[in-house]
């Protein structure tokens, strides 16, 4: 373990909460938190290039607590978690995780969730960083359908890389590892409930574990790092570059309520000919008719490498012309490029297109390239 810290030099008050596994990235060396879904994650454990490398080379354990989970129960909970969403759940099964997009009457992205479907009767809404709790208890109101929504006693934690599954099976026995990808399975460690998931933000292979009940997150996370130290495992975050490599979005960077399925490449979740009816379907029916006006791209830009991310959004260029932005800025140490994801004017979206990033105190040529910029068949996250 790295240090001793004292968790008030990064407090903010009572509104923002510690998770269940605050103090013990604190010790095992968590150098700086943020804020995300009103909940402190960790952000920082020294070089992201390393813990980039630690990810990708090994496996590393992150807090992501702040996934808080919406969960919709009771007799019409399938019918409402499918009037909630705009991709088919039709043949969704009990143990099956689904990537969905929660949208509204206009057809904006509310939040890109990961759905676990724990019964016929009872779903998780495991979430990106937007009030979704508040939208479907507002939705439930005036739908007629009878639903419970809370946000229940969860706090998940991420093993990821490629040693998670030997890490996975030294903590809690075979069962787990034999997970396929986007399943999920139930588990009592010792009187303590779990849910574990071969699902995660990183794009290579890994795992959720969901703690279902806080009081045992010291108890948890110590004995994950306690046997998978040995086998390389490393205290992290989610790492920035990783997530660039593989195209993965992050909510109120790469989208928000502006933005529909279609401008992200995403109509693939968008299924307008479904029997079933949901809060967008008439406007993502008017929009994918009419066709969108920009599109989500990948750019390489040009120039020496970047330090850390960017902190705003880059205008791109054409001549004078602004065209476009950049959402999400990286360099990958392991394809040695900056790399970036990019909203701009339609006109402009072929690869190899070539146009110009304001970064704001210089101005830095780039082009179009396809995306995801690394393993875009996802043949990593999803190996047996």
């Amino acid at each position: 373990m790295a240090h001793e810290l004292d968790f008030a030099q990064f407090s903010f008050g009572t509104q923002v909460r510690k998770s269940p596994f605050s103090d013990a990235a604190l010790r095992w060396g968590a150098k700086g938190f943020s804020v995300y879904n009103h909940m402190y994650i960790p952000r920082d454990f020294g070089d992201p290039h390393q813990n980039f490398w630690n990810l990708v080379n090994d496996a590393i354990l992150c807090d992501v607590s702040v996934e808080r989970q919406v969960q919709i129960k009771g007799p019409d909970a399938a019918r409402f978690t499918q009037y909630l969403t705009c991709r088919d759940l039709s043949k969704c099964a009990v143990g099956q995780c689904k990537y969905v997009l929660i949208t509204d009457q206009d057809g904006g992205i509310i939040n890109d969730p990961i759905l676990l479907k724990l019964a016929e009767d009872k779903f998780w809404l495991s979430t990106a960083d937007s009030d979704v709790l508040l939208w479907a208890r507002g939705v439930a109101v005036n739908s007629g359908m009878n639903v419970e929504i809370t946000e229940p006693d969860v706090s998940p934690l991420q093993l990821q890389g490629p040693k998670s599954r030997e890490i996975l099976r030294a903590a809690f026995g075979d069962g787990p590892t034999a997970l396929k990808y986007f399943w999920f399975t139930e588990l009592d460690w010792d009187c303590v409930p779990l849910i574990i998931s071969r699902t995660g933000w990183s794009s290579e292979l890994g795992y959720e574990i969901y703690l279902r009940d806080g009081i045992h997150g010291d108890r948890l996370w110590e004995h994950i790092m306690a046997v998978g130290s040995p086998l390389g495992l490393k205290p992290g975050h989610t790492s920035s570059i990783r997530r660039i490599e593989a195209g993965m979005l992050s909510y109120h960077a790469d989208m928000n309520l502006a933005n529909n399925p279609f401008e992200l490449n995403l109509g693939r979740l968008v299924d307008l000919d479904m029997e079933a009816d949901f809060v967008s379907k008439s406007a993502l029916k008017r929009i994918e008719e009419q066709g969108v006006s920009q599109q989500l791209v990948g750019l390489e830009i040009e120039g020496d490498p970047f330090t850390g991310s960017n902190d705003f959004f880059w205008p791109i260029m054409e001549g004078h012309r602004k065209v476009g932005t950049v959402t999400s800025a990286i360099y990958s140490p392991r394809l040695k490029k900056n790399i970036a994801l990019a909203m701009v004017n339609s006109e402009f979206a072929s690869v190899g297109k070539k146009l110009t990033v304001n970064k704001l105190t210089e101005m830095r040529e780039c082009s179009v390239v396809p995306m995801p910029f690394y393993d875009p068949s996802k043949s990593i996250a999803s190996a047996s």
